[in-house]
């Protein structure tokens, strides 16, 4: 059956099997959107891509913030036909046609959307400090229902400093995320990562132990 096509009936993650065997997930939030390609039985990861996009009249217009792979395709536009049948959505533009199958549904699921870092724990007492934002240069973390990436870059000088990604899930307090992609480090594929979590009046508090065993606690909050 044919889904009216607006940025909320998008919004969660869709996946695509690549011509390399590899992988590609796709995560929409509001108006942000990353897309990763990778193997997860090879432990390799291939490209990622992201930036912001709009919604109008059936047609996706989105523009390239960050590609690991290309950086002429930074800051460029480029505008998709939209159409879902179900859970199969095609994006149709002048020079490709990309068909995703969808992975989870978040249009009510209160983590989904775009968030950035804005309090960290700082200095031995490990109080929460508010973080300054200078410059251009940003980490983002892009969440579904079940799926999580975060990507750090600099639009400005397309810059793309590295990206990770898997599933996520939270029960009792806690959120756990197990990596299924590493740009910098592919040994980290398969492990999992387990941390305190609360959300409350839209701040994301997140606290435990990195992914290299060092103590962590942050303040995230959904990009406006």
């Amino acid at each position: 059956m044919a889904i009216n096509v607006s940025a909320q009936s998008l919004k969660g993650a869709w996946k695509s099997q690549q011509p390399n065997n590899s992988t590609a997930v796709m995560i929409l939030a509001d108006d942000y959107l990353m897309i990763s390609s990778f193997s997860i039985l090879n432990k390799y990861f291939d490209r990622t891509e992201g930036g912001t996009f709009t919604m109008k009249d059936g047609k996706l217009t989105y523009n390239r913030e960050f590609h690991s792979a290309d950086t002429a395709k930074i800051n460029k536009t480029v505008t998709y036909q939209v159409d879902r049948k179900d859970s199969i959505l095609t994006l149709r533009s002048e020079d490709e046609d990309l068909v995703w199958m969808l992975v989870d549904d978040a249009a009510s699921v209160p983590m989904a959307g775009t968030w950035h870092i804005t309090e960290r724990a700082n200095g031995d007492a490990g109080e929460l400090v508010k973080i300054h934002q200078s410059g251009t240069r940003k980490t983002l973390k892009i969440l579904s229902g079940t799926r999580f990436q975060w990507a750090a870059i600099d639009p400005a000088v397309k810059g793309f400093y590295g990206t990770g990604g898997g599933s996520y899930t939270i029960k009792d307090g806690k959120y756990t995320e197990k990596i299924e992609f590493f740009s910098r480090d592919n040994h980290r594929v398969g492990a999992e990562l387990s941390f305190n979590w609360a959300l409350k009046d839209g701040r994301w508090d997140h606290s435990g132990k990195s992914s290299k065993g060092d103590p962590i606690h942050e303040v995230w909050e959904k990009i406006k």
